[in-house]
């Protein structure tokens, strides 16, 4: 078992998925680029795991982003909402 809790007060949300699709990485891609299981990917998008600081680095290296670009304590609001000013459903 990890010696790190996840924080239920403080929890990190990620945008993993979205680069990964955008970018067309499978999970067992960028699970090989930055050297973890492809499950660790999954768990990762699913929130039922949080990185390492050593693996959010690795991560973001692969997409050329900030850690603040990929991993956030608050959620994201969706990407056509920040780009364009657009809601869902409108």
């Amino acid at each position: 078992m990890s010696p790190v809790r996840r924080g239920k007060d403080l929890p990190i949300f990620n945008r993993i998925q979205v680069l990964r699709t955008e970018r067309g990485l499978s999970r067992v891609a960028l699970a090989k680029e930055v050297e973890v299981n492809p499950q660790t990917i999954g768990a990762l998008e699913r929130g039922d795991h949080y990185p390492s600081l050593d693996l959010a680095l690795r991560i973001c290296e692969v997409f050329g982003l900030p850690v603040e670009a990929v991993f956030s304590r608050t959620p994201f609001t969706p990407l056509s909402e920040e780009l364009y000013g657009r809601r869902g459903g409108s």
